[in-house]
């Protein structure tokens, strides 16, 4: 008989400790002249960046040292082990690099592959997102829940462009222009995670998104599912976090969202 494995007791407390430690590194730096790399073209890494992984790697392993990690800069941190965290350390680099307000840490801890806890912190409005599997999303300690939102010309949408691959830009920019076409406005904050998160407190009623990483939108997944969301990949289907294609919304206009996609990416939807 499978032995059944639980979440630790203090999962969400060493998220939420992690998350607001890593969050004082980055706001020392903010404002200020830092070292900055290229991963590759659009993508880039400043030592705050790795400062805050390893603030976070190191208060998860104080806690838990046998946990596998997942985190943007460094990668795999194997262990044999059924509990996984998956960390983005500044979500929204680029915005934090010129001075843009809008970034965040992002904290997600997987189960043999179910996400159980995610924290997303906001340091510039002091915005803690927590969700824990079956207890609900809370902003600052108050319960969060999606929009009513149904008819497609009162809702409004949150996306990111596509930076790191422009394979199917022009599929894109067909479903971005039926959007702006149907809705009343489109955003592009530069942080998935924050958007994710938007849409699950009620800021944004839709959210689409290519190429994705784990760490982007582990936390926020969870966020919006917890508050009564719908996050799916292009076709649908679920298994978005490795994939890396979302679609997400409040459930009420899912269906419309994932219909304009199949039109906009045509034979490719299946694949998404």
């Amino acid at each position: 008989m499978k032995k059944d494995i639980t979440v630790p007791r203090n999962a969400r407390t060493v998220a939420i400790g992690a998350a607001l430690q890593a969050a004082r590194i980055i706001m020392d730096y903010f404002g200020k002249t830092v070292q900055i790399d290229a991963k590759q073209h659009h993508d880039f890494v400043t030592e705050v960046d790795r400062r805050s992984e390893e603030t976070i790697i190191q208060y998860i392993h104080r806690a838990f040292p046998d946990h596998e990690i997942l985190a943007e800069e460094s990668g795999r941190h194997t262990n044999v082990s059924p509990y996984r965290w998956i960390i983005d350390p500044l979500d929204g680099t680029t915005n934090f690099i010129h001075g843009m307000p809008m970034f965040a840490v992002s904290i997600a801890l997987e189960v043999e592959g179910d996400l159980k806890v995610g924290v997303v912190y906001e340091p510039i409005r002091k915005e803690m997102f927590v969700a824990e599997k079956g207890k609900g999303a809370f902003l600052n300690d108050r319960k969060i829940a999606v929009s009513k939102t149904s008819e497609h010309a009162h809702c409004l949408l949150a996306t990111g462009f596509p930076f790191r691959n422009f394979d199917m830009l022009d599929d894109y920019l067909r479903l971005f222009k039926f959007f702006m076409m149907h809705v009343s406005g489109i955003r592009r904050p530069g942080s998935a995670a924050l958007d994710l998160c938007y849409l699950a407190c009620g800021r944004f009623d839709g959210f689409w998104e290519l190429n994705l990483n784990p760490w982007d939108m582990a936390a926020g997944a969870l966020m919006i599912k917890e508050a009564g969301g719908t996050i799916t990949r292009f076709n649908g289907g679920d298994g978005f976090l490795y994939r890396g294609h979302v679609i997400g919304s409040n459930g009420l206009i899912q269906s419309w969202m994932l219909d304009a996609a199949r039109e906009a990416f045509k034979e490719k939807t299946d694949e998404l």
